[in-house]
């Protein structure tokens, strides 16, 4: 047995956490059958340690932002410092070492006018390091945000979900001068108190309200950042998949049924589909490529690049 693999109260305490990052102990305790200060002591051991993090991730269009998911293929000495210096900034998210450490994906939020060109390669340096750089916007998403990644969100019965799982709402966004703090201190800390994010946006009692309408409003979610490996699936890796346009719908509906598939989205560039996947061991991400993805009569490529390390996820880094 893996002592490294999260136990089952530790797996359903995750799951309860990407359903409602904000959920208080007592609340997620009742549901989980334990007391409130178990689910407490769990909590704070797995964020201590670095185990699990809560973060407020903010969501892209209803900022009048749109999301590039970009790639660089570097000479192999440059990627991890190429790498580290993406996730200082502020507008990557996912910033993660690929293919033996010759290549580095990341997330950028950039504002709905901005090109890509403007907004990275004027940035980076001028160097034959880089190698090459290729920019796909994001169109659709099929599987990730929100609903979170089957492999994490399925250690709970369907009445705990339920129990746990915020009404929709669907409220228009309205903008505040604030919004940019208070999401920045969601983004490093999900769960700060309602003391804290108001000190860090300059806001007064209100900042309960603001935070419940930048939800009902689809500007804001919460996801639980957790290394794959304690979950049993040390082996992740991003496919670049080249679909049929008339199967493109219906294939990325299909890879959000995957419970190996914990992002997938359709984009623009040379390929058209993007999933990021995890997998046991070797032998399970063959089987997944020949049979699941091979059972999809859309899909006419795929190229596969296993993930080495990742430096950055959806929340901020650590000071």
């Amino acid at each position: 047995m893996n002592s490294d693999l999260l136990d089952d109260l530790d797996r359903r305490l995750a799951h309860a956490l990407q359903l409602d990052g904000r959920a208080s102990f007592s609340t997620i305790a009742e549901v989980l059958g334990v007391s409130d200060q178990t689910i407490a002591r769990r909590y704070r051991k797995l964020r201590s340690s670095g185990v699990l993090r809560v973060v407020g991730v903010p969501e892209a269009a209803p900022l009048g932002q749109v999301h590039w998911l970009v790639r660089l293929r570097c000479v192999p000495d440059a990627a991890a410092p190429i790498a580290t210096a993406l996730a200082r900034r502020a507008d990557t998210q996912w910033v993660s070492l690929m293919s033996g450490g010759t290549e580095i994906v990341c997330f950028i939020r950039a504002p709905q006018r901005e090109e890509a060109d403007g907004l990275l390669l004027g940035q980076l340096p001028r160097t034959p390091r880089v190698v090459s750089m290729t920019a796909y916007r994001l169109l659709r998403r099929f599987a990730g945000g929100p609903a979170g990644w089957p492999g994490r969100s399925s250690a709970l019965p369907e009445s705990a979900v339920l129990s746990l799982r915020r009404p929709p709402a669907e409220v228009a966004y309205r903008p505040e001068p604030e919004d940019p703090a208070l999401l920045a201190a969601l983004a490093h800390d999900g769960r700060a108190d309602m003391s804290t994010l108001s000190a860090a946006a300059g806001r007064s009692e209100s900042t309960t309200r603001r935070l419940e309408h930048l939800r009902d409003a689809g500007a804001l979610y919460f996801d639980v950042e957790i290394d794959a490996a304690r979950l049993g699936y040390p082996l992740t890796a991003t496919l670049w998949l080249t679909v049929a346009p008339s199967a493109l719908s219906s294939t990325g509906c299909a890879l959000a049924q995957h419970p190996q598939v914990a992002f997938a989205a359709a984009t623009t560039g040379p390929s058209n589909l993007v999933a990021n996947v995890g997998c046991r061991d070797d032998a399970a991400l063959y089987e997944y490529l020949a049979d699941d993805l091979g059972g999809l009569s859309g899909v006419q490529q795929v190229e596969t690049a296993p993930m080495v390390r990742t430096l950055k996820r959806f929340g901020t880094l650590d000071p």
